[in-house]
């Protein structure tokens, strides 16, 4: 069946059952490898994208349900790796093996979309759904706060 998608602001038609993961769409058919798979039950995160602005598990999203609405994967967040969630990552070297990261990032992103100035529990329950095997979840939240000050800084000028 073709389905029609809008991904990373790009059109795609994939040929595809309208079941099939979401996740197995991006990384076989599109490409995009950013996203990985973890754990197939939608628990650790790691498959995270933006599905028309909000954080879901690709792994358990069917991709007839997607619809018109945008998906953007860690690919498209910033054409030049600029975006204040990334930016902040890579200065505080957030990542340790960084098999997760890319859906860490993709939450952190739709929390500060919804959320400008998340406090510390705010963070941990966005976060709460993506799992660190490596610990690194005191930097990812520094990163947060530093992200979500970068973006108001930049929102002022």
């Amino acid at each position: 069946m073709a389905i029609k998608l809008n991904v990373n602001n790009v059109a795609a038609t994939v040929d595809v059952p309208p079941e099939m993961p979401l996740l197995w769409v991006l990384r076989d058919k599109l490409n995009l490898k950013g996203s990985k798979y973890g754990c197939g039950m939608g628990v650790c995160g790691a498959c995270t994208v933006l599905v028309g602005g909000k954080a879901m598990r690709s792994c358990m999203t069917d991709v007839g349900s997607v619809g018109d609405r945008p998906v953007t994967t860690i690919e498209g967040l910033s054409p030049d790796g600029l975006h204040p969630v990334q930016v902040t990552w890579e200065a505080l070297d957030v990542p340790q093996c960084g098999y997760c990261q890319a859906g860490q990032i993709m939450s952190a992103t739709a929390l500060l979309q919804h959320t400008p100035h998340p406090t510390d529990a705010e963070i941990d329950t966005a976060m709460s759904g993506n799992i660190c095997r490596c610990g690194t979840y005191p930097r990812i939240r520094q990163a947060i706060h530093e992200a979500a000050q970068a973006a108001a800084l930049a929102g002022s000028k």
